[in-house]
């Protein structure tokens, strides 16, 4: 049985992360700071609770001390939380909201990663997947037939682009275990708040994430892909 933890899992592409591994067999931890609905995701999708804020080093910690109680090892960290804080262009980019987006996405991102690490040593087939995005990535945001050149966010973009490195970083010098970044595309989540045509569905949405959480030990490590394939850093 594989085990997986899913962090921001109570809603969007978290949500339907966990959906989806739980069908193909895993045992689905949803990560979530809110407890009541956290643990309504929870049961709906046939998966477990796991109480985890990622911008509180003390509920990491409790979390995966919890986490170890039950379990043995973890198999799968989806690395999903995140924050977008609206379209906040470069003279509004204050130092505040920069904290705000970083405290969340990069720094989360680290503290999850550190305080689970020594579950993942304990697989044999370890596996992470950190959430990124096309705006984090210098060569799509400098190739005019792409979207995201359109856009100018540096925060949103500067902390994606944190997670990118990370991985690579990660990556490097933690050669056992499995560790990509995915773009999961603009899909129709509450995360950016806009909805139309040409959105995603959260299950298109989901198709990368999937993929490479469900790898095997000679799978892909260091990599940046979408449902479609590789892309540039």
């Amino acid at each position: 049985m594989t085990i997986t933890l899913v962090t921001g899992g109570n809603k969007g592409l978290g949500r339907e992360t966990a959906r989806r591994l739980v069908a193909l067999g895993h045992t689905v931890y949803i990560g979530s700071r809110d407890p009541l609905r956290g643990r309504m995701a929870a049961d709906e999708l046939g998966a477990r609770f796991l109480q985890l804020d990622v911008t509180d080093a003390a509920s990491v910690t409790v979390a995966a001390a919890e986490l170890s109680r039950r379990e043995s090892r973890l198999d799968v960290l989806v690395n999903n939380a995140g924050v977008f804080e609206g379209m906040v262009k470069p003279d509004d980019a204050t130092a505040a909201r920069t904290e705000r987006v970083f405290e969340v996405n990069v720094i989360g991102l680290v503290r999850v990663t550190h305080a689970f690490l020594p579950l993942l040593h304990a697989s044999d087939r370890p596996v992470i997947v950190n959430v990124s995005s096309g705006l984090g990535s210098f060569g799509m945001v400098h190739d005019p037939e792409r979207g995201e050149h359109a856009y100018a966010l540096p925060i949103y973009a500067s902390a994606k682009a944190a997670v990118n490195m990370l991985t690579v970083q990660y990556a490097k010098g933690l050669p056992d275990i499995r560790i990509n970044a995915v773009e999961p595309g603009f899909s129709t989540t509450d995360l950016h708040g806009m909805t139309g045509h040409g959105l995603q569905t959260v299950e298109e949405g989901t198709d990368a994430i999937v993929r490479l959480a469900t790898i095997g030990p000679d799978g892909p490590t260091g990599t940046f892909s979408d449902r479609h394939g590789d892309l540039p850093w």
